[in-house]
This record gives C-alpha cells, structure tokens and sequence, in this order.
C-alpha cells in the first residue's frame, strides 16, 4: 500500500511547514504594486498566488454588528458590571463563532479580525465613549478583556476562531478635538495605569491585533508613538498585526498637522510599527508609492508590516485545507442559535447592578400586587448604539413586567404629544403621505400629532403618531422618516429653545441649523446656524406625559420608573457628555411619581455612571442596566420581580458631580486624585458596589505565607458564607494597599476578584493568588518597574469601601535609592509638578511644557553628597527666562537661578548653565521654579 505526498505550487501553500516559512515565502513572491495593494484595510486580491480579498475590522463591541442581524449583548460598560471572566469567555465565543458565519456567508467581505474589545482606560465618566469600554480600573478591564479575547480567538494550539484587535491605543478617553489634541501622561500614569490594562490582554489573552488612537500622546500622533514597537511588539511579544484608526495616518497631517505631506505621514506611520492603514485607499497607496519613490520607505518596510497581517491570516485558517482547521467547519447556521440567546439573557441578568433597596422593596411580588406603573422614556422601548448589532428581537421593559403581572400594567412614557403651529403664517404642521413636514393646515384637526421626547440639554426627538416614525431631516427638509434613532450624525435629534410660560419654541437641526418654512411651506433646515435665525412655532400640548405618567403611578401599587439616556445622543463617539446628570425632565418625572407613590423603583438604563443624589436619598429602590441588547426587559423585569437574584457591581465610581472631577482634559490620576485608587471625597456609588437579596459574611481569611520575595507569589484563602434562604451570586473583591513607599501610592488597587455562586446558607472557599509583581510601580529615578520592600495590607471584602476582612504580608523587595541628579536627569521623570505637562522633544523623547511663570517641577529624596557646583540644562524658550533651583519647597532656598536665553523657536535646543551653592547631603527635594514660558528636556548637576 503507498499513501501519494501532497503537492503544492508554493511552499506558503504547505501546511505543514513552520508558519514563518510560509509567511516569508508568501511576502518574498509579491511584486511591489501588489505590496501596495495589501497595505490598506481592504486587502486586495491577488489571483495570480491565490490570494483572496480580505478585510480588517469586524465590529462586535457586544455582538457582530452591521452585517446583519446577530445576537446582541450588553454594552461593554454593561458586560464589565458582570465581573465575570467566565461569561466574558462565552460571550466571545459567540461573537468568535458569528463572526465565522458571517465569514462562510460573505468572506471577501464579511472579515475574521474583529476590531474589539476597547480597554481604553476609562479615567473620566464624561467621556463620549464611556458605554464602550470596561471601566476605569486596569485589573478589571484587563482580565475581562483577556477572557474575551481568549473566547473570540479560540483555544487551538495554531488556528484562530477569530483576530480580536485591541483599542485605541493609547490614552483615550475623550472625545473633543481627538483628531488633533495631544494628552499629557507622565512615566508613572502610563506604566501603572494605561498600559497595564493593554498589557494583559495582550500577555494573558494573547490578543493578535491592536488598533492605534487618534489621539496624540505627549506632542506624538498615536500612529507614530514608539511604544508600539518598543512595548507592545518587544516586551509583550505581541506577534500579530496593528491598524490605524479610520482617517488617522492622513488626519497626522490634515488634523495634527505633524507632517506636511501625506507621504511622509504614510512612511513615518509603517517605520512605527502601524501594519494596517484604515484610510483612504487610493491616498494612502499614492503615498506609500510617493515614499517609496523618494527613499523614505522600503520594500523590506512593506514586508515587515505585510508579514505581520498574514501571519494572522495564516493562522485564520485561510490558506489551508478546510479540514485541517476545526474553525473552518463553522456553518451560516450557527449565526442566532438558540444557546446564543441564552447567553445574551444571562449576560443581561448578570450586568444588572441594584444600587439602593431600602425596606427590601425589591424583589416585587407580583402575587401580591393588583397593580403596576411602568413609566418613563425607556420603558417601552430598546436603543441600540453605534456599534450593536442588528437586534433579532427586543423584549422592553414594559412588555416584560407586564407578563409578569398578567398585563396588570399601567404605561405611559412620560412624554408630551404636541402640534405645532406656524405663528407667523398662523399655519399648523401637517404630515403628509411620504411623511414630509408641511405647513399648509388651516385647522388643528389635520395638523400632525409628534411625541416629544426630552433628553436633556435642549436635545429632543420626534415621533409622528400618524405613521410612527421619527422626524429627521436629509439636510434640506425634515420628514417624518426614521425607522429609528440612528446613524453616525444622529439626524434626528432637534435642538429646541423653549419658552415655557407661552408655550412656544425655535427649533435648531441636530448640527444647530436653523429651521424655518421654505417657500413650499415645508419644514426646512436652513444652513444658518442658531435660534435667532429660526421661525417661532406655538405647540398645543394634547397630552401632558408628565401628568399621565404621575397619574399611573396614583393608581398603582408600585411604580417603576425608567429613565437613562439614549446611546446616540449627548455622548457618544464624537461627543463628550455635557453633564453627568439625569436630564431634568426625568429627575422631575421620578420626585412627582415618587410623591404619589412611596413604591417607587428607578431603572436606569445608561451607557455611564449618572449623579442621581437626589434619587438615592428619596427613592427606596435603585436598579442600573446597561444597553443591554435584545433581552433587556426580561433580564430587568426577572430581577426587579425576584426570578434573578442580582450581583452585577460597578466597574466605576458613581461621583455626586462634576465639581468631584479635575479638568476633564487631565489625565494624571495620581495627581487628580480620580477613580477610586486616588479618590478621597464623598462619593455617591464606590467602585465595586452592587446589592443583592442574598446576605453574605466573610471569614476566615488566611495567607499561605506572610511574607515573600518580590518575584513570588502567594494565594489567599477566605470563606464566604450566603447567610439568606435565597441562593445569589457574590462578587469577592481582593484589593491591596502599600503600608509605606517613595511616591504617592493608591488608597486601595483591586489585584483580584472573583464572582462565585453560592446555595442559600452554603459556605465557599474562594481562592486568590497574588503576585507581588502586580503591586510593582515604574521606578522614574531608574526607568523600570520595582516592587517595594516593606508591608502591604490585604483587604478583602464586596466593594472598594465595604471591606470585610484585612491582614498584611511582607514583600522582601526593593528599597528605591535616593536620586542621583548627577546623572543626566529626563524633566518628565520628575516626582511632582505644577502647571507644565509633556509635549515632544524633536532631539528625542518627551519635554516639560507648558511652563509658565510660578510653574515647577519637584525631586524627592536627592543625594547631593559633598556637594554639587553647577547646574546644566537643555532647554528651548522664544522669548527666554529664568530656572530657578530651590529646595525644600516652590518657593524654598534658591541655591542656584539658571538664565535660558530665547531660542527664538519652541524646539531649538541650547544647553544653559549656572553655579549653584549650599547644595550639599542627602534626603533634599529639589524644585526647579520657572519664570517666563520655556521648555525643558534634561537637565544635570556637575560637582
């Protein structure tokens, strides 16, 4: 008997060479045009080698979206309130699993590396982006992101189910002007807090790809920033591919105007380590030939980046046959199977996080109630955002409290139902066959009947009754059109200016355009821009939703009111929350059925954390869901009644306002003192919080040693018991704090959690393993990462402020020297500052800027031994000034003043000098106060 060898026209065709072997054979046969060609995110065919078009970038932030409907989860903020590494595994292997049906559907299209999940740290809950992301701790976002990834991508020794792509890196959390801003990071924030949570993902997850920001982070466009090669591709060892946000390599020169030309932009970005460009092809590829031609890129620069995306492609299985590959035999038909819902209704169920439940209102017995209110302007309705998927069904709150209740139900949405009127032709808006906004009706039986839904801020939609659609415009006239609230500019958001006490107002399209009649007396968008440029309308108010809804209540046993915000409007991409606050409407809407009815439950459905003080001080019961996708209203309506017992809990600190929070541009959390690591007022919600119907204790806490090495680990055991009759889940939370150290430490860092399932007056040993690495800082007087010598205290207990059980161990670590200021000293590694923040040294590295007249910059624990004579620094000033050098404080000793002649140009370095006297012996901390605007590179002192 003889078996026959199989053949193959190219050794990248042989699946059983090693990978690198067939990526290099694969790239070494392209021709330079067909390099071009792959360069972009829509990878073009190449028939002659066999190559198939390809695409990057599926979106499934919370299930596969925009190819058509699948199924749908919670929010990312929502899936983060889970804290459940197990469910985030299962979630992505449905979205993993989806995405390969969509794949067998449509694969030149419909791609396997899926732009997801976003670990962006979330420092500031303003951010436009917030629903997005995991929250602002990096253990938490981390680890949840690692278990995603590992269950999109697969568990086989070679083969991908599918490519998670990582994003955005880095330092992105807001969204004005993010084309063009630079933020400001200093060594410690970056190592401890930004980085870590990519880390993770990237070193436990083993995540294959990565997107960049668009952001800029000190003074450098994040698709040039050279931690992309330094730390993501070197020290994690990330072996996969990274791409560009949509626009951003051109935007270096349209938006940060980094660069002057397109090519230099293009070429700069690949030499940095960008793969991937998702931009406009036929530029970018002019670019890249422009660069080529001009000797700023090479060939081998094409081939380094285009080994990287096949590498992953390899690895999808693409190349091979099918039957090698257990993720190829994936069929369409998995695309909505049934065990997917019932992990969508479980995730659901698992996000839910109850706030307050004073008295025990909750859980609601239905047995023992005639009657129920569900109110509020997302009651009867599921949103999706930007990027969900097409929802296969939508259960809504209402509809799912009313099956519970045996339709012992009474709805109302809360909102108005108007017509409007003309006033200066005394004209009512009519709704026409097509839904076209006319203002031709003599009498106020034709006029159109419009729901008006107010969601804070002046931002407002309409819906017609006539035809149920939402008025929108398409630039030139509004129409009643919209199936739904939707779109990349949410069209049909209206600006309204209201006079209350004559009922009257000026309306403004979503981008402030001013709407007036044209002359066919239809409802126009001007392109004038404000309200004084808008006619006047009078709008006869038939139903008062307020005074409805309030009525409801009255006739109720208990009344749950649903307010929150929509994902498209007053924050979202592209926009920053003006406030973070529940509209007005609906914090009025809640005190008047509160006033009616003590029974009264607040459901908020939101993509953030809200400052609802009011709420929490009168309103016994308190329930926050995310978007949660399809099963919303029966994962609400099962906890609110008792057939889920809730233990979602908050990835994020719940401030009681704005004023809690610094700059929103500030993205110094140690300095800021944000999230709950930094934090020390009074918040509404801590970090961690969430309640359940289940009580449980905590005991027996023991650590297996007291103390160990910093390159060791140690696992710590506790006891939790659930002391109820009700079986619930808790979420164990592991959390340490430095007894002493150099710099400023976090109040309390959350270094493990687990959420465990315990029956009703069951005990469980719920386990940790700690490694003392993780407590690590990034050392700035030595550029590298230190675990501490001294104590830490172990705090354990079921949020950030509810600690239940403590002990402290010992780390034989590392005591961090005094500072040698001999050396030459980078000014961004300072222990403190005021005033100044980073911006890019064009001689290398980041600088002090900013630097303003009484601004400083401070370092601790200095040695000057015997003494130092002089002082030497690289500085660049327009105009000039003054460095002064004093100890102990700003305004302490001045030993030394170093003049900084102007340079005449922000980046024109010169080297400066002075003497300097009394600076002798050791522990000092030494302050350089400015005086006149300069910046400051590095800086030394000479004995």
């Amino acid at each position: 008997m003889s078996s026959q060898k199989q053949t193959y026209e190219y050794p990248f065709q042989n699946p059983d060479l090693p990978l690198e072997t067939r990526v290099n054979d694969l790239v070494s046969r392209l021709t330079r045009d067909e390099k071009i060609n792959l360069m972009c995110q829509y990878q073009d065919e190449v028939s002659r080698l066999g190559i198939p078009k390809y695409k990057h970038g599926t979106e499934a932030a919370h299930g596969v979206a925009w190819l058509g409907e699948a199924t749908t989860f919670p929010q990312p903020i929502g899936l983060a309130c889970t804290w459940d590494k197990d469910l985030l595994h299962r979630i992505g292997e449905v979205i993993g699993t989806e995405a390969r049906g969509f794949y067998r559907k449509d694969p030149a299209v419909n791609g396997l590396t899926i732009w997801t999940p976003t670990v962006d740290m979330e420092r500031d809950p303003r951010w436009g982006r917030t629903e997005e992301a995991y929250g602002e701790d990096p253990q938490l976002a981390g680890q949840l992101a690692a278990s995603l990834v590992r269950g999109m991508q697969g568990d086989h020794p070679f083969y991908l189910r599918t490519a998670a792509t990582l994003k955005h890196f880095i330092g992105n959390n807001n969204e004005i002007k993010r084309g063009e801003c630079s933020v400001s990071i200093d060594p410690r924030n970056m190592h401890e807090y930004y980085l870590k949570a990519f880390e993770i993902p990237f070193v436990e997850g083993g995540a294959q790809s990565m997107m960049t920001a668009y952001n800029a982070v000190n003074g450098v466009p994040a698709n040039l920033n050279p931690d992309v090669i330094g730390i993501v591709k070197q020290q994690w060892g990330m072996n996969g591919f990274v791409v560009s946000d949509a626009g951003d390599v051109l935007g270096t020169v349209d938006e940060h105007q980094y660069y002057e030309t397109y090519k230099e932009a293009v070429a700069h970005t690949i030499k940095s380590g960008i793969d991937s460009i998702t931009d406009d092809h036929e530029k970018s590829k002019q670019a890249i030939r422009d660069a080529l031609e001009e000797g700023l890129l090479t060939e081998n620069d094409l081939d380094i980046a285009l080994r990287n995306t096949f590498r992953v492609r390899f690895r999808l299985g693409e190349f091979d046959p099918e039957d090698r590959n257990p993720y190829a035999q994936i069929q369409e038909s998995v695309i909505l199977a049934p065990e997917h819902a019932e992990v969508s209704y479980e995730a659901a169920c698992k996000n839910a996080v109850l706030l307050k439940n004073s008295s025990n209102l909750l859980p609601l017995k239905a047995d023992k109630l005639k009657k129920v209110a569900v109110v509020g302007p997302l009651a009867g309705v599921v949103y999706r955002d930007w990027y969900s998927g097409t929802l296969p069904y939508a259960v809504t709150i209402n509809s799912a409290v009313a099956e519970k209740m045996n339709n012992n139900v009474l709805y109302h949405n809360g909102c108005d139902v108007v017509k409007l009127k003309h006033v200066a032709s005394g004209r009512y808006v009519r709704l026409d066959e097509e839904g076209k906004l006319l203002v031709d009706a003599a009498s106020p039986e034709q006029a159109a009947e419009l729901e008006v839904t107010d969601w804070g801020w002046r931002s407002h939609t309409m819906r017609a009754l006539q035809n149920g659609k939402y008025v929108t415009t398409d630039d030139k006239h509004l129409s009643a059109t919209a199936d739904e609230i939707y779109g990349w500019f949410t069209k049909e958001v209206l600006i309204l200016d209201k006079d209350e006490e004559n009922n009257q107002l000026k309306i403004n399209t979503w981008n402030e355009h001013a709407v007036r009649l044209d002359e066919d007396a239809r409802v126009a968008e001007t392109q004038e821009s404000g309200f004084e440029q808008a006619d006047l309308f009078e709008q006869e108010i038939l139903v008062d939703g307020l005074a409805e809804a309030v009525e409801a209540a009255r006739s109720s046993d208990a009344a749950i009111v649903v307010v929150g915000n929509h994902p498209l409007i007053n924050g979202k991409e592209t926009m920053d929350r003006p406030d973070i606050t529940l509209p007005e409407s609906q914090l009025r809407l809640i005190q008047e059925v509160h006033k009616v009815n003590s029974n009264t439950v607040v459901v908020i459905v939101g993509s953030y954390p809200f400052a609802i003080n009011w709420v929490d001080e009168h309103v016994p019961a308190i329930l926050y869901t995310s978007h949660a996708g399809q099963e919303l209203g029966n994962a609400v309506a099962d906890v609110l009644f008792g057939d889920y017992n809730p233990a979602g809990r908050l990835n994020f600190t719940w401030y009681r306002s704005v004023d809690q929070l610094p700059d929103f541009m500030d993205y110094d959390i140690i300095k800021g003192k944000r999230t709950y690591q930094y934090f020390d007022g009074d918040v509404l919600y801590p970090f961690g919080h969430g309640l359940s119907y289940s009580e449980f204790t905590y005991s027996n806490l023991r650590i297996e040693q007291d103390r160990i090495p910093a390159d060791s680990t140690v696992t710590i055991h506790v006891d939790v018991t659930n002391n109820s009759d009700v079986a619930g889940d808790e979420v164990v939370q592991l959390y340490v704090r430095a007894d002493q150290s150099r710099v400023v430490r976090p109040l309390k860092q959350l270094l493990g959690f687990e959420r465990v399932s315990i029956e009703a007056r069951e005990t469980v040993t719920v386990s940790f393993t700690l490694k003392a690495g993780d407590l690590a800082i990034w050392d700035v007087t030595r550029e590298k990462y230190v675990v501490e010598n001294g104590t830490y205290t172990l705090m354990i207990g079921a949020s950030s402020s509810d600690i239940r059980l403590t002990d402290k161990i010992r780390i034989d670590g590392e005591t961090i020297p005094p500072r040698d200021l001999t050396k030459v000293t980078y000014a961004f590694n300072y222990d403190d500052y005021e005033g100044v923040y980073l911006d890019e040294c064009k001689e290398g590295r980041s600088c002090i800027s900013g630097i303003d007249t009484g601004d400083w910059i401070s370092f601790h624990d200095v040695d000057f031994g015997e003494g130092v004579a002089s002082f030497e620094v690289r500085a660049a000033s327009v105009e000039g000034g003054t460095i002064e050098i004093r100890l102990g404080d700003p305004e302490g000793t001045l030993i030394g003043e170093c003049p900084v002649s102007a340079t005449g140009e922000e980046q024109k370095w010169h080297t400066f000098t002075c003497s300097v006297t009394g600076a002798a012996g050791s522990s000092h901390k030494v302050y350089l106060t400015f005086k006149g605007n300069m910046n400051l590179s590095w800086f030394r002192f000479i004995r």
